[in-house]
């Protein structure tokens, strides 16, 4: 992998780059849509593709318990079992392991686990996690880490990214060839202790590093304190990732930080919903003023839904439970986030970012009062 600054914003660590992987090149600021299990839900590769989408993320803890890393490993690996030719990151699996799992023992070689499918007594720790991914075969993956609870006592987490940090060792170690590595940083919302998290992992000589642990509960003006803080110890000339972290304002927020890189389930799983975002708001389609509204979700909009369908069509196939909707929902809501991050570039590299952001919020503060 290789990460080129192609600009830097004037007074902030904002910068427009490019990630080359072997698989293609990928523009930053990016959003990644989730694959959890091999699939953006309801959209196939080539609606990903004709939305501009360069990457995404798939899991290794949901792989890894099915369909099982050796049959992919069989098919091909990741990239031809799912048919996508284009760069992909795998998660680690260690978020999902704290937030799907009641019943799990930590210890210093991994961590005991339930599946949440069938209750069988799994395992996964640093090597098992670089095994895993190695045989998915992502262009970039991420090391194992135990995210800590929110809230959670300063001792605990202490002891957590103590635990992580030595857990990074080992998955450099043991690190597949071929595919870039990221660190992540932990450490709650205890600035020493993410500090201290990013010093480690900096020693280390990760290809990229992710900000892990947040997005759990905490509140916004906490969690922008912490990437504020937490990436001014991280090397400017490495690409920076925010995990799991995806409204649309809290990426405006982290990209004047610095943040490169983003996922979150949020455009797909709105769109399921019956809820479209537009840069006035969203729109719940669902609502009765839509019945006969001939209007696209958002003007202006060339994606697939808006250029052939209407609101009053998207209503009726919500209110219908037709599996369509789920789809065309997921094309607009999707393909708003490619777009809101094409503008991010753009905005960056012609030096007007804070007009831009501005310009953005006032717009949903506005559809908040009309």
């Amino acid at each position: 992998m290789e990460f080129r600054i192609l600009h830097k914003n004037t007074g902030s660590r904002a910068r427009v780059g490019r990630i080359r992987t072997s698989h293609g090149e990928i523009e930053t600021p990016v959003f990644m849509p989730v694959g959890t299990r091999a699939s953006v839900k309801a959209l196939s590769p080539e609606d990903l593709k004709e939305s501009g989408v360069e990457i995404v993320l798939a899991n290794t803890y949901h792989l890894f318990l099915r369909p099982g890393l050796r049959l992919i490993e069989k098919l091909g690996g990741l990239h031809s079992f799912m048919g996508w030719d284009r760069p992909v990151l795998t998660d680690s699996g260690g978020f999902q392991v704290y937030s799907l799992s009641a019943l799990r023992s930590i210890s210093e070689e991994g961590v005991t686990f339930r599946s949440h499918l069938d209750g069988a007594e799994c395992f996964l720790g640093p090597r098992e996690a670089m095994a895993v991914q190695q045989a998915l075969g992502a262009d970039i993956i991420m090391c194992f880490d135990e995210c800590a609870p929110y809230p959670a006592e300063y001792g605990y987490v202490a002891d957590s990214v103590g635990l992580t940090s030595r857990w990074a060792e080992i998955c450099m170690k043991t690190r597949p060839q071929g595919q870039a590595l990221f660190g992540i940083v932990q450490g709650g919302v205890y600035p020493d202790l993410r500090e201290r998290s990013a010093r480690d992992l900096v020693a280390m000589g990760f290809d990229g590093y992710a900000l892990g642990g947040l997005s759990v509960g905490e509140d916004r003006e906490t969690r922008n304190r912490v990437i504020h803080e937490a990436i001014q110890f991280l090397p400017e000339e490495k690409p920076t990732y925010l995990m799991g972290v995806g409204k649309p304002e809290d990426i405006l927020d982290a990209v004047g930080y610095g943040v490169d890189m983003f996922d979150c389930v949020l455009p797909t799983r709105n769109a399921r919903n019956g809820t479209l975002f537009t840069r006035t708001g969203k729109l719940v389609i669902k609502n009765a003023c839509y019945a006969e509204d001939p209007r696209p979700v958002e003007e202006g909009c060339d994606c697939y839904t808006c250029s052939h369908f209407s609101r009053a069509y998207l209503r009726h196939l919500f209110m219908s439970n037709e599996l369509l909707v789920y789809r065309l929902n997921s094309i607009h809501n999707v393909y708003y986030y490619i777009r809101l991050m094409a503008e991010i570039r753009k905005a960056l590299r012609e030096s007007r970012y804070e007009r831009f952001c501005e310009e953005y919020r006032q717009a949903q503060r506005e559809s908040f009062t009309e």
